[in-house]
This record gives C-alpha cells, sequence and structure tokens, in this order.
C-alpha cells in the first residue's frame, strides 16, 4: 500500500493542474502522471495509483492507457507478480521538451503570419512596433534553437546508456 504525504499530495496536485493545461490531459490522467513523475524508478503498482487518485479501477485503467498510448509512461512486470507496473516513460522529458518545440514553433508562425500582415496592411502600425515584433520572434528563435540543442544532448545521452 502506497503511503503518500501530505506535501506529495499538494505537490501531485500542482503538477497535475499543469500537466493538465500544457498537455492537454484530462484531470486523471494528469494526476497519474504527475504520481508517477514523483515516483521513484519503480513505480507505482495498479492499486497504488487507485488509492492514491481515490478513482474507479476503469477510470484510472483508461486515462492509463492513454498515458501508454501517448508514450507518457510504460508498464513492466516482476518475476513471479502478476501485476502489472507503471512508471514514466523514459522518454517523458524529451516528449515534454518536444511538445514545448511543437508550441514554440506554431507560436512563431503566427507571429510571422501577424508581422507580415501588418507590413502589407498595416504600414503605419508596422513600422511604429516592427522592432516589438522582430523581438518577439527572435525569442521564439532562440527558446527553438534551446529545446533542439537540449534534445540533442538528451538524444546523445541516452544512446550512450
Amino acid at each position: 500500500m502506497e503511503h503518500i504525504s501530505k506535501e506529495q499530495k499538494q505537490l501531485i496536485e500542482e503538477v497535475g493542474l499543469m500537466l493538465e493545461e500544457r498537455s492537454d490531459l484530462s484531470p486523471l490522467a494528469a494526476r497519474i502522471y504527475a504520481a508517477l513523475i514523483l515516483s521513484c524508478y519503480d513505480g507505482l503498482s495498479f492499486d497504488n495509483i487507485i488509492q492514491i487518485t481515490q478513482a474507479s479501477k476503469s477510470s484510472v485503467s483508461s486515462n492509463i492507457n492513454v498515458l501508454i498510448q501517448l508514450h507518457y509512461i510504460e508498464y513492466y512486470t516482476k518475476p513471479g507478480d502478476r501485476k502489472r507496473y507503471f512508471r514514466t516513460s523514459r522518454f517523458y522529458i524529451m516528449n515534454t521538451m518536444e511538445q514545448h518545440l511543437f508550441t514554440i514553433d506554431k507560436e512563431l508562425e503566427i507571429v510571422q503570419k501577424i508581422n507580415t500582415f501588418n507590413k502589407a496592411n498595416n504600414p503605419d502600425k508596422f513600422k511604429n512596433e516592427k522592432y516589438l515584433g522582430s523581438l518577439f520572434e527572435e525569442y521564439l528563435k532562440d527558446q527553438r534553437e534551446k529545446i533542439t540543442s537540449k534534445l540533442k544532448k538528451i538524444t546523445d545521452f541516452q544512446n550512450q546508456a
């Protein structure tokens, strides 16, 4: 039986809220994922997850299946034990960074369209605000470059392991 502290419950809730918003996960899936992020490498059994989330077996099962399909979590079994144990996928950090990169790319695309539109249709506004639009575009490109660089380092690290 998995006993968790009040502090861990609060952190699961905080991380869950962030994951729910950022990753477009259901509230339960986000909290399951948060609990697994905060668990040891051995992860949690299905029963542990039910106890932590206080959700029904069917709801937990459905949300676990979604997280597995998204490659956020994985399961394994122990020899001689019929239980399935769940833990974060070894790719969860990469998944998170790739999601962030996708968001930056979409935002960069929109900013470029706005700048192009204003240049053609609102020349006075473009002239007065060009520097601000360019600064934001530069910021997004810098973020994209940093994330891409870190993703390469993660890939190199995983290939060494």
